[in-house]
C-alpha cells in the first residue's frame, strides 16, 4: 500500500520528545543508511532537517524489506509512529530524541548514484555543482543561503511599501542604452534588422516613472550586463531599484539607512547604528586609495611626496619630478615579516603593473625608533625621524611605499593594503562597516581616448554650485552622487538626476554626443524633460551582493539558485547555445565565419547605476 506522501503530517525537522507515540507521514530523500544486525536505519533529509527512522524486520518485515534496498538519495515516503530513542540521544540534531518506527515505506524515485556527496562540506568542485545544481540545492548552505536571500527580499519589500514606494514592474524588452557594459541584444523576428536589448538597469524607465507623477517606485529588478565576470558578477542578476521625486540627496540617504538597519534588524537581529559615516570621494582616494574602502581596519595611505623630494633616491624622484606622488601605508607589526613574505608581496603588484615594492622595516635602535632594512639607507641625515614623525610608524612596523602617478599609486596601494590586511589577520571577523561614498567627479578623462566620460552615468546631476563649470571646467564638476559601501565592496549606488532638458545637453556635449545622437538614442527622455519633469533621484542596491556580505559568503554564486560561472557559462543547461540555422534564418541573421569575429569596444558614455569604471 502507497503511502500518502501528499497528507505529510511534519517535516523532518520537527519532530520532538512532545511527538511521542504519534502516527506521522513524512517524505524526503535517503540521507544515509545503516544495517545493523539486521535493524535498518536510515536518516530521512528534506528541506528542513533530518529524522532517524528505524525499520525492525521483526515487527514489519515488509517495510524492512523495502528498505534494506534503499541508498542515498532515494526520495520516499514513510508513516510510523515516534519513538522516544531513551540513552541514545543525538544532541547534534533538533530531532535527536526521537526516532520513527518504520512501519510503511514508498519508494517515490529511486536515484542514481549522486556526483558528489550531499553533505554541507563538499569535496566537488564548482564546475560539478553547478552541472548537478539540483544536487547541490539539497545541501544545508545553498539551502539556507536561498532561505536568507528570500528573508532579505521580503523585507526590504516591507519596509518600501511600508515607506509609500509603488512595485512598478518595467520591460525587459527594450532599447540598446549605453549604461557602462555591453548590452545583451534580443534580435526581432517581426522587424528584421532591428534589435531589442535586455536592461542593464531600469534606469530611464524610473525617471519617465518620476516624471510621470509616480512620487515613489521600487523594484527588485532582474538586470542583464555582458562584462567580464568574478565572484561577485554575474551576467543576469538583481539590484532593489528605488527612485523617489521631489527629493535631494539627504532624502535619497534617509531612506536607504532606513531600509538597511530594518533589514539587519529583521534579519539578522543587529541593530544598524545610523546615521551611517561618510566621506567624500576626496578623502576616501586620499586615504584608501580607492572609492569603495573597507574601513574594518585603518592602515590608511599617507603621503610623504615632500620627503621623496628631498632624497637622493631615482625611484622616487624620477615620478615627483614628473608630477606623481610617493605615499606608502604603515603594517603594524610588519616588520616580523620574512624576506620570503615581502619577496612575494613585490612579484605579486609587479603584476597589477607597480615597478616594485620599496619598503623599510622600523627598530628600536638605542632606545629611539630608527629605519633598517630595504630602503633605509636612502633616508639621510634627519630624512629618517621626518618619515617616522609622519607616518607614526611604531617600533615593529613595515612601511611600504609606492611612487607613480597619483593615479597608480592608488591603485597599487589600495591593492597592498587589502593584501596585506587579509594575510595578515587585520580584518575582524564577522564585522559590518557601512560608509557612505559622496561628491564624486561627474566626469573622468581618458588621455588614450583624449575625451570625457561619465564617472555614474550621463544623467546624473553636477552640484548646484558647480553647474557654471560645465563648460569651462568640466574635471571641476562635482556629482549629486553616492555609493554605500560595506566591508569593502559597494553595495549600492545612485544619484540625483538630470531633469532640465538644457543641462542634459549640455552634459551629451561634453560626452561628445552632439544633437542629433542624443535624440537618436534618447529622444524619449529627451521629450519627457520638456513636460515639467521634476527633480528626482535614487539608488539601486546589487541584491546578491547585499546577501552575500550579510551571509559571510565569498561569492555571489553561493546566494543565487541558478548561477553562471565566470565565463559566463551555465554547466547546468550548457546555456549559451548554438540554435538550430531555421531559427537563425527566421531572424535574418548569418553567423558566417567572418560574421563570428569578435567585436570588441568601449562605451563612450561611461558606468551605470551601480558599477563604475573603478573597477566595479
Amino acid at each position: 500500500m502507497a503511502v500518502p506522501y501528499h497528507q505529510r503530517t511534519h517535516t523532518c525537522g520537527q519532530l520532538t520528545a512532545r511527538d511521542a507515540g504519534e502516527d506521522v507521514v513524512l517524505a524526503g530523500w535517503v540521507n544515509s543508511y545503516r544495517d545493523h544486525g539486521g535493524m535498518v536505519f536510515i536518516d530521512l533529509r528534506d528541506h528542513d532537517g533530518l529524522t532517524q527512522v528505524k525499520f525492525n524486520p521483526q515487527t514489519d518485515p515488509n517495510a524492512h524489506a523495502t528498505a534494506r534496498h534503499l541508498r542515498n538519495e532515494d526520495c520516499i515516503a514513510i508513516r510510523g509512529d515516534v519513538a522516544l530513542r531513551g540513552e541514545n540521544v543525538n544532541p547534534k540534531l533538533p530531532t535527536g530524541e526521537i526516532e520513527v518506527n518504520g512501519r510503511e515505506v514508498d519508494l517515490l524515485n529511486k536515484s542514481e548514484t549522486p556526483a558528489f556527496e550531499i553533505t554541507d562540506r563538499v569535496e566537488a568542485g564548482e564546475e560539478v555543482r553547478l552541472r548537478y545544481r539540483f544536487l547541490d540545492i539539497r545541501r544545508g548552505p545553498v539551502q539556507h543561503a536561498l532561505r536568507m536571500r528570500h528573508r532579505i527580499t521580503k523585507a526590504i519589500r516591507d519596509y518600501f511599501d511600508r515607506e509609500g514606494f509603488l512595485d512598478v514592474e518595467t520591460p525587459f524588452l527594450t532599447k540598446s542604452s549605453p549604461e557602462g557594459a555591453r548590452d545583451y541584444l534580443v534580435p526581432s523576428r517581426v522587424q528584421p534588422g532591428h534589435f531589442y536589448a535586455l536592461p542593464q538597469s531600469p534606469q530611464l524607465f524610473k525617471q519617465l516613472l518620476m516624471i510621470g507623477g509616480m512620487d515613489r517606485y521600487m523594484q527588485i529588478a532582474r538586470c542583464f550586463r555582458d562584462e567580464d565576470l568574478r565572484a561577485d558578477r554575474q551576467p543576469d542578476f538583481t539590484q532593489v531599484d528605488v527612485e523617489m521625486a521631489f527629493v535631494q540627496q539627504e532624502n535619497v540617504l534617509a531612506v536607504t539607512e532606513g531600509a538597511m538597519a530594518y533589514v539587519f534588524k529583521e534579519v539578522l537581529g543587529v541593530d544598524l547604528p545610523l546615521p551611517l559615516p561618510r566621506m567624500t570621494y576626496t578623502e576616501a582616494m586620499r586615504d584608501y586609495g580607492i572609492d569603495r574602502p573597507d574601513t574594518r581596519f585603518e592602515m590608511k595611505l599617507i603621503d610623504v611626496t615632500d620627503i621623496a623630494r628631498r632624497m637622493d633616491f631615482k625611484v622616487f624622484n624620477d615620478p615627483v619630478q614628473a608630477g606623481g606622488a610617493v605615499r606608502c601605508i604603515v603594517c603594524p607589526g610588519g616588520g616580523e615579516m620574512t624576506r620570503k613574505e615581502t619577496d612575494g608581496l613585490t612579484e605579486e603588484i609587479k603584476g597589477i603593473g607597480a615597478g616594485g615594492l620599496p619598503l623599510t622595516k622600523v627598530i628600536d635602535e638605542g632606545g629611539k625608533p630608527a629605519l633598517q632594512t630595504g630602503i633605509a639607507k636612502f633616508f639621510a641625515g634627519s630624512l629618517a625621524d621626518e618619515l617616522i614623525a609622519a607616518t607614526g610608524a611604531n617600533v615593529g612596523d613595515a612601511i611600504f611605499f609606492s611612487a607613480d602617478t597619483e593615479a597608480n599609486v592608488c591603485k597599487y596601494l589600495a591593492w597592498l593594503r587589502n593584501v596585506v590586511a587579509e594575510r595578515r589577520g587585520m580584518i575582524p571577523k564577522d564585522a559590518f562597516s557601512f560608509c557612505w561614498v559622496l561628491d564624486f567627479p561627474l566626469f573622468e578623462y581618458s588621455e588614450e581616448d583624449g575625451r570625457w566620460y561619465s564617472m555614474h552615468h550621463p544623467f546624473t546631476a553636477p552640484r548646484d554650485e558647480d553647474v557654471d563649470k560645465l563648460e569651462t571646467d568640466p574635471g571641476a564638476v562635482r556629482a549629486k552622487a553616492y555609493d554605500i559601501v560595506l566591508n569593502g565592496i559597494e553595495v549600492a549606488g545612485g544619484s540625483i538626476r538630470i531633469h532640465r532638458g538644457d543641462i542634459q545637453q549640455k552634459v551629451f556635449r561634453i560626452l561628445g554626443i552632439d544633437e542629433a545622437e542624443a535624440h537618436a538614442r534618447f529622444e524619449h527622455l529627451l521629450r519627457a524633460l520638456r513636460y515639467g519633469a521634476p527633480p528626482h533621484g535614487g539608488i539601486a542596491w546589487g541584491l546578491d551582493r547585499f546577501v552575500m556580505l550579510l551571509l559571510g559568503l565569498d561569492t555571489i554564486r553561493d546566494v543565487i539558485a541558478f548561477p553562471k560561472t565566470q565565463r559566463a557559462a551555465c554547466p547546468l543547461t550548457d546555456a549559451p547555445a548554438e540554435v538550430a540555422a531555421d531559427q537563425l534564418t527566421e531572424l535574418g541573421l548569418d553567423l558566417t565565419p567572418a560574421a563570428k569575429t569578435k567585436l570588441t569596444g568601449k562605451d563612450q558614455l561611461g558606468g551605470g547605476e551601480h558599477v563604475h569604471k573603478h573597477g566595479k
